[in-house]
Formats: C-alpha cells, structure tokens, sequence
C-alpha cells in the first residue's frame, strides 16, 4: 500500500516530530531522507551520514518505510551556484529561500508524487490553511520558531501538497513528545545555518570558491582603519571578525560593516550599533513572488521583514514590473542586498522579494540601482 504522506526526514528532532505526529493522527505515512550534499574534496565535508543514520533509527521506531535519494545534483545547480554567484557580486544570499522552493518542495515533491504519495510534509514552523478554494500560508504559532520567512517564495501547487504537523506546536514542547516516544532525536542539537556548512568556520569554507582577496577597511571619512580578508566574506551590520582595536580619538564603541565596494576591494565600516549608517527608511527588491499567485495590489499597506526573527514592520509596498520598492514607517538596520523581504498581513505571509539596495548611505540607491 503506498503511503498518502511522505515525509522529509532530515535526522532531526522536529521532523522526526512531525512523522510521529501524523502517525498518531492515522495517515499512513512514510519516509524521504534527502542528501543535498556530496561528501567529496571538491563540495567538503557534511553531517549527511549521521542524519541519514538518525533518520533510518527514527522510521524503523515508528515502523514506517524510508526512501534515501540523493538530489546534491540538483542542488549544486539550483542552489549553490546562485549561492556563489551572489557572493562573488559582494551580497549576501539566503540559500534556504531557494533551497525551499527549488528542492524540498519542488524536486521532493515531485519524488513523492512519482511514488504515488499525495502529499508531503516537514518539520518546518508554519501553517497552511484554504480560504476559498485558496492555499494560504500562515505564522507558526510558535512565532520564536516561524519559519514562513524562508517559505514565503512557496505558491498554490506546493502549498496545496504539503502538511506542517509542527505549525501549532511550540518549540519547547517538540523535545518533550520525541523523548516520551522513545526517539534517538530526542536530545540532538538543532542545525544551524546553511547545511552544506555545517558547524565549520563559513569564511574558511567559502574561500574554497572564492579565494581571498584583502583590502582596506576604511571608515565614511576615508580613513583606513585596518586589513579586510576580502570583501565578500562580510555582510552588512557585522561586528564579529574585523579585528580593528582601540584608535587614540575614537570611541570606544564596537565597529560594524556598513558598506561594501566590490570593484576597489574596500569594506566600509563605522562605530556604534545604532550609528546612521546602518539606517534605511526605502529599499528596492526584484523577483517578486506571490503565496496566491498575485499581489494583493499595485500599492499596499502591510508588515515586512528584512531578516529572519525580525520583528515584522509596518511598510508601504509599491510594485514595478516584477520588482518592487519598500517603504517603511520606522528606519531599518542593516538591510543587506540578497537577502529577502518577506510581506506580511497579519499572521499571513503574502510573498517576498529580494532585495536589491537600500537608501542606506552606502545602499546603493544614489547609484541608481533602484
């Protein structure tokens, strides 16, 4: 009998949540463990072997079957040559976004249909719900843990195909349901940040693909104040890795990234976390895509975020051709070319965008890339 719901174990404790939920709830389920990195010298090292392992002890706990396929292929293409891409522009990009979109809820779903499944499912914090014959995307109830940032680029067809088993459930809670079941996941640290990374140093990793190139940092007055690795490992508002110590006549606040000038290979930085430099009240996005298929309207009111845990912050959102410009109510830190602009009303995610400059000081807008 094939299973109407596939799962996508990823070895971790909140898919292996959401198998068991789904399990308690009747469907007949079974499992999809996807490998979206070869372990070889030329894309590194991975954790691949230990989540499928966990994944494989998780399923047979349950009694359900597991499908391993590998799609690192498909990633390579649709995601991480984008990835570098990005980087090499001196941006900062969101695989994740793209990693959503592209390969668990395109290539995944595909698999799981061709093996005669329904639906899929994940371990991702959101919700989905149909109004009026409309697949909708909502807030995770654990809005600590919402991950509808990195769904927002999902459409109809996806949305209509997929089950978030975590959407109501809170984080704190997830561990405490896996232990009581008896699952090996129970207790394993979440992953963090991209997962072809891992827990290794990311500039190390990404001077693999682009080798470094130092340069000067230097501040808004033009003043050199230490030795940048290369432009491309630093994003905007970053205060971690810059190494610039005390300056006799400068204060004693920490320095951040404000800018980034790829062609003279200089990083711009400045002192202080709130310091004006950071601030931008418009930003430009291309790429936009809808939840419902289509904007609300040519001009709307609604909530935004620029980042993932944000906030979200009232704006006005202007379209233009496939792009858009932001307007927000309040200054915003730190927004940073490559990553997305996600719109909100109310618990609902909308879509996003990515975003393309800022009227940041050092944004980009005066050089018309808006």
């Amino acid at each position: 009998m094939t299973a109407r719901v596939i799962v996508g174990m990823s070895g971790g404790v909140d898919s292996s949540v959401a198998a068991l939920l789904l399990q308690r709830a009747g469907e007949s389920i079974a499992g999809l463990f996807m490998q979206n990195w070869e372990e070889d010298e030329r894309r590194g090292p991975c954790r691949a072997d230990e989540d499928r392992k966990d994944a494989v002890a998780v399923c047979a706990k349950l009694g359900i079957p597991l499908y391993l396929r590998n799609f690192a292929d498909a990633y390579w293409d649709q995601v991480f040559e984008h990835f570098l891409a990005e980087y090499r522009r001196g941006r900062t990009p969101n695989p994740d976004v793209l990693c959503n979109r592209e390969i668990k809820f395109k290539t995944f779903l595909d698999h799981a249909h061709a093996l005669g499944a329904e639906r899929i499912a994940t371990g991702h914090y959101a919700r989905v719900d149909c109004v009026d014959g409309h697949w909708r995307l909502l807030r995770a109830r654990d809005t600590g843990k919402d991950q509808t940032y990195f769904l927002h680029a999902l459409g109809q067809h996806a949305l209509a195909s997929t089950l978030f088993p975590l959407g109501g459930v809170e984080k704190a809670d997830v561990r405490g349901i896996a232990r009581d079941a008896g699952l090996a996941t129970h207790d394993k640290k979440d992953s963090t940040g991209i997962c072809f990374i891992g827990e290794r140093d990311f500039r190390a990793f990404l001077s693999d693909y682009i080798p470094a190139q130092p340069g000067p940092m230097r501040t808004p007055d033009d003043v050199t104040v230490g030795e940048h690795a290369g432009v491309f490992y630093y994003t905007l508002g970053q205060r971690s890795g810059l190494g610039i110590g005390g300056r006799r006549g400068a204060e004693g606040e920490p320095w951040y990234v404000i800018g980034k000038n790829v062609a003279d290979n200089v990083l711009y930085v400045a002192q202080g976390n709130a310091n004006h430099w950071l601030q931008s009240h418009r930003l430009a996005a291309s790429a936009t895509t809808w939840v419902a298929g289509t904007a609300p309207a040519a001009s709307f009111r609604c909530t935004a975020m620029t980042r993932y845990r944000q906030v979200p912050q009232a704006c006005t959102v202007e379209l233009d051709g496939s792009g858009c410009t932001v307007t927000f109510d309040e200054a915003q830190r730190a927004v940073t070319p490559g990553q997305s602009v996600v719109f909100y009303d109310g618990d609902a995610c909308l879509g996003g965008a990515v975003i393309e400059c800022s009227d940041a000081p050092y944004g980009g807008w005066e050089a018309g890339d808006a």
